[in-house]
C-alpha cells in the first residue's frame, strides 16, 4: 500500500502578492499539488510531473488567453 505525500513548499507567483485571487503550487513526490489560496482548507489536487510540465508550457505559450 502506497501512503500518499502531503505537498510541502506551497507557494504563490511573486506577481500576485498583492491579491488573493490566486492558487498555490506546492511539491509532491509525483509532480505537484494545486489549492486555492482563498480556500486552502478546501483541499487541493495533484497532478504528475508530466501533466505540470505541459500545463506550465501551454500557459507560456498563451493558449489560455
Amino acid at each position: 500500500m502506497t501512503v500518499p505525500q502531503s505537498p510541502d513548499n506551497w507557494r504563490k507567483s511573486s506577481r500576485s502578492t498583492n491579491t488573493s485571487n490566486c492558487v498555490e503550487v506546492g511539491r509532491v513526490a509525483a509532480g505537484a499539488a494545486v489549492r486555492d489560496t482563498k480556500d486552502r482548507g478546501a483541499g487541493y489536487f495533484t497532478t504528475t510531473g508530466a501533466q505540470w510540465s505541459a500545463f506550465v508550457a501551454a500557459i507560456k505559450a498563451e493558449r489560455f488567453t
